[in-house]
């Protein structure tokens, strides 16, 4: 194995870090603040050479938003000279360019996205860190109250092994643990109960999807190989994406409506 694959490979053993994707995100968000305190505090040939890294970047950045934003329109393009003799009535015309068009393109794709992950509730309240999680105070150590008890519903998954007791940061209750949902087809106008495969995107926070929790507004994968439903080329389709409807926590059982 080369010398420099070690952070991979630890990564491949152990996962990431729960709220991997949300410093990710946060560091992200910091960057350009960054950037401007290193661009005040920099002085001499090292200034100069940034500044001018950074004015390149700007100008690079600058074009490419022009070039998607440009629309199908004729430009005018007074270098174009026609050869030869040109009819009295073409002698005031000037050349002209059609500009390529990227940005209908884009736009079309952007539709035909919005329109595919277009979900039931588009609109969902947040849930925070203190309704999710209770603070679980074990052991001698009192003051150290690093443990927390989740208080909604979760899936973990078919060979889930718990972590021993004294390692286990978040304790997901038996009871709170789900294995099917109801499904409505909104087309079919039924309701069918079917395992969960996992838990896709809970809006609320990444960690909270890491931790397979499942609130109101969160997208979860079913299997809907009993339903019979195939793709275009014939395949049976094995798990869909469906949208949770109501507060799982609350009524026992998770009510959810198909993505289709």
């Amino acid at each position: 194995m080369p010398q420099n694959e070690h952070i991979e490979l630890h990564r491949k053993r152990y996962g990431q870090r729960l709220d991997h994707e949300e410093r990710k995100r946060k560091k992200e968000a910091r960057e350009p603040h960054e950037r401007a305190h290193k661009a005040r505090m920099l002085t001499g040939i090292k200034a100069k050479l940034y500044n001018k890294k950074r004015h390149n970047e700007k100008i690079q950045m600058k074009k490419t938003i022009k070039m998607h934003e440009e629309k199908k329109t004729k430009k005018r393009n007074k270098e174009e000279v026609p050869e030869g003799a040109v009819p009295a009535y073409l002698l005031d015309r000037e050349g002209q360019t059609r500009a390529k068009v990227l940005s209908n393109m884009i736009k079309q794709k952007r539709k035909e996205k919005a329109g595919k992950w277009d979900v039931p509730l588009p609109k969902v309240r947040g849930q925070g860190e203190n309704e999710v999680f209770k603070v679980i105070r074990t052991g001698k150590r009192k003051t150290k109250a690093w443990k927390r008890m989740v208080t909604k519903v979760t899936y973990v998954g078919e060979g889930f092994t718990r972590k021993p007791p004294k390692y286990e940061r978040f304790i997901r209750p038996m009871a709170l643990r789900f294995k099917k949902a109801h499904v409505t087809h909104p087309e079919l106008k039924a309701t069918f109960c079917l395992p969960l495969i996992g838990v896709k995107k809970n809006p609320s926070s990444p960690m909270y999807t890491s931790l397979g929790v499942i609130t109101k507004g969160t997208i979860i994968e079913v299997n809907v190989s009993e339903l019979g439903m195939v793709t275009q080329g014939g395949k049976v389709v094995w798990g869909k994406y469906a949208q949770v409807t109501n507060n799982p926590e609350n009524d026992g059982c998770i009510n959810a409506v198909l993505l289709v």
